[in-house]
């Protein structure tokens, strides 16, 4: 009850502040609540499972294409165009889970790299659908659901928040279901696990699905609700992005991937009013981190504070 108790208190400020936020504000914690919901896919298979992929950005951008050439293209409305982003994301998780999960670690990070590399040449490929590198923007009559215009900030945040809610709140249940114990069962010791009766492979093979399908639901909803899609969220860089939002918020743990995220977006927001060289500030506040928390912000408020925490 406590962990709950901890989870629908974030929710209820997150909704407080969608009333008392400034214009600026409102419009990046609604971004990073929806950046969020996809580090919460990555931090299952990763913090969960154990299993480090760089090839997240091909389920994101199979999300974010699947709902946007549908808008695009199909003239389809905002509600069909994210569930079929959300299919579209879990058909390649589970294409790719075929194959990845034959190998194990330095080759399955090189498999899952290669997926990536190969979704991101594709939709360079076929430029004159997707856009190539320049993307393209999505009509505002594609952006509407039930009648509300979610290119509107109320109606974007609130979007927003209600994608990021189903994250947390299942995340947080699947933490503690049994399905979750087996996945951390086999981060910790996969032999073990298999020696006890688990099908640890079609426990992982589960866990990527399902990982790819959240990253996928957070790509269409990034589509629709920012009414953008374009190349560079298939690059290597957004397959990096949840690994570091996960590492810095505390791998394993339910509230690690939204911390991670808004630390990670306005270290760089404040960086970047200061210096060119932003970057080189993020990444010395990174490796402090790395040296002083190594376990993630919320790793060590389990470590040092609550033991119990999920």
């Amino acid at each position: 009850m406590r962990a709950l108790a901890l989870h629908l208190g974030l929710l209820a400020v997150l909704l407080a502040l969608h009333f008392a936020l400034p214009a600026y504000h409102h419009g990046n914690v609604a971004r990073v609540m929806v950046l969020a919901s996809y580090a919460i896919g990555y931090n299952l298979l990763f913090g969960y499972a154990g299993l480090l992929s760089l090839g997240h950005a091909l389920f994101f951008a199979a999300g974010m294409y699947g709902a946007g050439l549908l808008v695009q293209h199909g003239g389809v409305g905002a509600g069909t165009a994210v569930l079929a982003g959300t299919a579209a994301a879990a058909m390649v998780s589970a294409a790719m889970a075929l194959v990845a999960l034959r190998t194990r670690g330095v080759a399955f990070m090189i498999v899952t790299l290669m997926f990536a590399q190969a979704g991101f040449l594709t939709i360079l490929q076929f430029s004159d659908w997707t856009g190539g590198d320049e993307g393209f923007v999505l009509p505002q009559a594609g952006r509407m659901l039930w009648g509300n215009d979610l290119s509107t900030p109320d109606a974007r945040y609130l979007a927003a928040l209600a994608l990021f809610a189903a994250c947390l709140l299942g995340s947080l249940a699947l933490a503690r279901a049994p399905f979750g114990r087996v996945l951390v069962a086999i981060r910790e010791n996969e032999e073990r696990a298999r020696m006890l009766g688990y099908d640890t492979q079609g426990h992982k093979r589960a866990a990527m699905i399902l990982s790819g399908t959240i990253s996928g639901a957070a790509g269409a909803a990034y589509a629709i609700l920012f009414g953008y899609v374009g190349a560079s969220f298939a690059e290597v860089q957004y397959s990096i992005l949840p690994l570091l939002w996960v590492l810095l918020g505390g791998a394993g743990t339910v509230l690690g991937p939204f911390i991670g995220a808004l630390f990670m977006f306005y270290l760089i927001d404040l960086a970047s009013g200061v210096t060119s060289a932003y970057m080189l500030i993020a990444g010395v506040a990174l490796v402090g981190l790395t040296l002083y928390a190594p376990q993630g912000l919320m790793g060590e408020v389990r470590r040092r504070m609550w033991r119990g925490l999920p």
